[in-house]
């Protein structure tokens, strides 16, 4: 099983911007991400389309579950 954060922004233009980080700590928390999000804000990290990050959308951990199949004949 595979994890990913991803962080979604609204840029000035009102598009949605995504950030992801792979493999996330097992103990994040709401407070640090949120944190991190903030910094990625004020500190104008990134830019998306050209256009400033300017607004906190959301925050979700995805996991994914691989299973392969054996249908080789």
């Amino acid at each position: 099983m595979t994890k990913r954060l991803l962080m979604s922004f609204r840029n000035a233009a009102g598009n949605r911007v995504s950030l992801s980080v792979d493999d996330p700590r097992e103990d994040v928390t709401d407070a640090e991400v949120k944190a991190a999000m903030q910094t990625v804000l004020t500190q104008n990290i990134f830019t998306a389309n050209e256009e400033d990050l300017v607004a906190i959308v959301d925050a979700t951990i995805i996991e994914t579950t691989k299973t392969d199949l054996n249908v080789e004949e």
